[in-house]
């Protein structure tokens, strides 16, 4: 499991930390780690020109030690001080005995063009509201040049607890961060500016508080997917029902059905008007053409895909939430969702809207949805007191527990950009939730199967595409 903490958190354990340590131990641990990835990097030392994007405070700090050792090294190491007078102290004298520079601001584009490597710390993880001209400028010319771009902590400009990027911010080839990832760092928009992570170890872990994010792992999906036991038979492997698919959108319930029996469903019970073209694609599945008060017994439903907006729909939208077992609700049924209904359902409830249904859902603007995603989904699911899985470039999982924290889906790939691979998730989802699975973790792994599958089929893919690869997904996870 990765970790996510916030600024507040991160914080309090530095501080506790640092009263125990030696002054400037805990920033020199930072820098010795920074130099680290940045030799990586370079690979040759002696000889590279560091250009170092310096503000003020200790993020600047971190910058201008880790700056120090590359000089020692060898390399050319410039510090461009966008604060001359704020600059840290310890780490700008450090710099100037390894035999370092200094420039001005205005200099700055001109040696990042020439340079090797940029060390971005002009902000820290308290930055807000985006960067100011002169950063911005700095921001740019790192984007233009050749050189590698490394952030310290986090790119400057993005902000550290929400992922939102107010304005021009760093785009990082490398981000390296100090004793926990920070939300910002796995949620979109920011997320697309971080590059690769490396998470160096500062010794905070005793002092950390709860997390208020968290990524799922191979290990940690593994250790939740259902499967058959020696007794097992096709009820007791949990079975699904999905209400799916109109007369104008039939291919809704072949997808939907698809995902649930890829996922390891013992049985799909199928309703709605789609029935032909389920049985020709799946011959196992039962189909029924009533309503789901009407198809049998399941241990979870799905409702939405493809349904349309009529009075057939509604009623099979209205009758699986009426019952008592698990069920997730995604495309036309979140138009017919009703959030004192949703609040009152003694089974779990789960939503899987992208970000133009939740804005409907919460009457706010899409462009908002997109860039306060954390927001957003923790919205909602405290609205509708159910668990939300929040589609897009970066999925999110929130549950109603405040407690609990947001899980972020690392599998995703854009070729999910696709018609139909949400119904495909849909059933997928609903199926763990039949074979078991808790609303949150059967919407985790649900998500991570996903984009796995995605991943392992290639692109460019279709949607029936993802679902014929999920055993492969499943496969891999466990091996």
């Amino acid at each position: 499991m990765r970790y996510g903490h916030s600024v507040a958190t991160v914080r309090a354990a530095e501080g506790a930390l640092m009263g125990r340590l030696p002054d400037g131990a805990l920033m020199r641990r930072a820098a010795a780690g920074l130099a680290a990835v940045c030799a990586e990097l370079v690979g040759r030392v002696y000889g590279a020109r560091v250009v170092v994007l310096t503000g003020s405070g200790d993020n600047g700090g971190d910058a201008l030690y880790a700056g120090a050792r590359l000089a020692r090294r060898g390399a050319g190491v410039t510090a461009v001080l966008l604060a001359p007078n704020r600059a840290h102290a310890g780490g700008l004298a450090a710099l100037l005995a390894a035999g370092g520079r200094t420039a001005a601001a205005g200099d700055g584009p001109g040696l990042v063009a020439g340079a090797d490597l940029v060390l971005d710390g002009i902000t820290g993880i308290g930055g807000k509201g985006g960067l100011r001209p002169e950063a911005a400028a700095l921001a740019r010319a790192a984007h233009r040049a050749r050189a590698a771009v490394v952030a310290v902590d986090l790119p400057s400009g993005v902000d550290a607890d929400t992922g939102e990027v107010p304005g021009e911010a760093v785009r990082a080839d490398v981000t390296v961060t100090f004793g926990t990832y920070k939300p910002g760092l796995l949620v979109d928009p920011a997320a697309e500016h971080a590059g690769a992570l490396r998470l160096i170890d500062i010794g905070l872990g005793g002092d950390l508080g709860p997390p208020a994010l968290e990524a799922l792992q191979h290990a940690d999906v593994a250790a939740l997917l259902p499967g058959p036991a020696g007794e097992s038979d096709k009820y007791s492997r949990g079975v699904v029902g999905v209400a799916a698919g109109s007369q104008r959108y039939p291919g809704a319930a072949v997808l939907a059905v698809s995902g649930a029996l890829r996922a390891g469903a013992g049985a799909v019970r199928y309703v709605g008007p789609g029935g032909d073209a389920v049985l020709a694609r799946h011959p196992e599945v039962l189909v029924s053409a009533g309503s789901p008060r009407d198809a049998g017994r399941v241990q979870a439903w799905v409702a939405g895909p493809g349904l349309g907006d009529t009075a057939d729909a509604r009623t099979a939208v209205d009758e699986a939430l009426d019952s008592a077992v698990p069920v997730l609700v995604d495309a036309d049924g979140l138009r017919l969702l009703d959030a004192g209904t949703v609040r009152k359902r003694p089974a779990p409830t789960v939503l899987t809207p992208h970000a133009g249904e939740a804005a409907g859902l919460l009457g706010w603007e899409r462009a908002d949805v997109e860039a306060r995603r954390l927001d957003a989904v923790r919205a909602l699911a405290d609205r509708f007191g159910a668990t939300v899985l929040l589609k897009g470039s970066t999925t999110l999982i929130a549950d109603p527990d405040d407690g609990v924290p947001v899980r972020v889906n690392p599998t995703g790939t854009a070729w999910l950009a696709t018609a139909g691979s949400g119904d495909v998730l849909s059933g997928l989802t609903g199926s763990l939730l039949a074979a078991g699975l808790a609303a949150r973790d059967a919407a985790s792994v649900g998500a991570y199967l996903h984009g796995l599958a995605a991943r392992l089929a290639g692109g460019p893919l279709a949607a029936l595409d993802v679902a014929d690869a999920v055993p492969a997904a499943w496969r891999n996870v466990r091996a």
